[in-house]
């Protein structure tokens, strides 16, 4: 047994090495364009700070589109410290990637270009390197709302200001985080990314109604653990093939089984049903591992979820969502208008779903718009999007004018 799990490491590290050889040799080999420093107008006003590798890629790609849009007003970089990550996000990304490893090419960058605004997704230790200069601003932009603690963490103090989604999110902290004046550092700028148009890379049975159960992975610590491949998924997918008068797409978290073994095999089970079944049934049933978030919104009627942005992103579209209800008694939970008006779906409702669904879907008083209004502000079209412009550039022209 030793000696297999020694053999295992030398395999590992070898392939590690030569992954890493291969990102290095890219790198070189694209040295022009992952360490451009423009110059004159053409300098980086904006910036966003991505120190992780490409498991949690998922975080930044929500962001390309609203990016994309500033872009159109002033130049945007996007900050790479990994050398895996700079090589994917180089072939993928739409926006300028800048490759700085260490703290001294993160320099090298801040005092040749002119950046005023540094946006940040996740609360990486990295981050601290660039927010230890004081020109720009900093500001945490996350990967989603969510009435996870990770939205209330005390971390959220070091940044200038946060960008949140809606009021919700301004009482959220205000509420949970001392000595902080969500006032004057929260700034409200909807959902940018439900004004992006996403097309779908899939033909459904339109004929029939479509589900999206899409689960969060099983957390790192316990107040985290809100997954519900586990609790909830096997039984509910095994609930909606029997009944096959639902459209299946199932995407888990992209971090999903990575803590967890029995997790993991979960989700493999889940994946081979939905295969098996798929070859006798009208319905389609898709096991959605894909890199683009967003089209699942615009092709399924109705969303079941865990506790992550993943639900505040659906309710955004004002169509049915369901909420599981955790099992783990560790899960922090929190009083939150959404949870205690959107459906919940606890474990012993899962024999009733698809039938409960059914009758749901059939009923437009389950809309909330109120509770939309109170988490996202307005959502008619390009709203949001241009809520997410105008503050970015009021922080950019703030800067213009105290140069002045």
């Amino acid at each position: 047994m030793n000696v297999n799990r020694t053999v295992n490491r030398v395999i590992n590290k070898i392939h590690t090495s030569l992954a890493t050889r291969k990102h290095l040799e890219f790198i070189r080999d694209h040295a022009a364009e992952l360490r451009k420093l423009p110059g004159g107008a053409d300098r980086y006003k904006v910036a966003l700070h991505f120190p992780d590798a490409m498991v949690n890629a998922y975080q930044i790609r929500q962001w390309y589109e609203p990016l994309l849009a500033l872009a159109e007003f002033v130049p945007v970089v996007i900050i790479v410290r990994n050398p895996d990550a700079a090589m994917h996000l180089y072939k993928e990304c739409p926006l300028p990637i800048h490759y700085a490893p260490k703290i001294e090419d993160v320099e090298r960058l801040v005092q040749s270009q002119d950046l005023r605004v540094v946006f940040y997704v996740n609360q990486n230790i990295r981050n601290f390197q660039i927010m230890r200069f004081n020109s720009p601003d900093h500001v945490f932009i996350c990967h989603g709302e969510s009435e996870k603690a990770y939205m209330w963490s005390n971390q959220l103090k070091a940044y200038d200001y946060v960008f949140s989604a809606g009021q919700a999110a301004h009482d959220r902290l205000q509420k949970h985080l001392r000595n902080f004046d969500a006032s004057t550092r929260c700034r409200l700028v909807g959902r940018p990314q439900i004004d992006v148009h996403y097309a779908s890379p899939i033909d459904l049975n339109n004929e029939l109604p479509t589900i999206l159960y899409a689960p969060t992975w099983e957390g790192d610590r316990p107040s985290m653990n809100y997954g519900s491949v586990l609790s909830h998924g096997e039984q509910l997918i095994d609930e909606l093939t029997r009944d096959g008068g639902f459209n299946i797409i199932f995407r888990p978290h992209p971090r999903s089984g990575q803590n967890s073994k029995a997790y993991r095999q979960a989700l493999e089970r889940i994946k081979m049903q939905l295969s098996t079944t798929n070859e006798d049934s009208q319905a389609q049933f898709i096991f959605d591992d894909s890199a683009h978030w967003g089209w699942q919104w615009s092709v399924a009627d109705a969303c079941v979820t865990d506790i992550s942005a993943i639900a505040y992103d659906f309710l955004a579209t004002g169509k049915l969502l369901y909420v599981t209800k955790p099992v783990s008694e560790d899960a922090s939970l929190v009083d939150s208008p959404a949870l205690a008006q959107v459906p919940t779906l606890k474990v012993n409702e899962i024999k009733d779903f698809a039938s409960s669904a059914r009758d749901a879907l059939a009923d437009q008083s389950l809309r909330q718009q109120e509770l939309v209004n109170y988490y996202f502000g307005d959502i008619t079209p390009g709203a949001s999007m241009q809520r997410f412009i105008s503050e970015s550039l009021a922080l950019v022209e703030k800067h213009s004018e105290a140069g002045r």
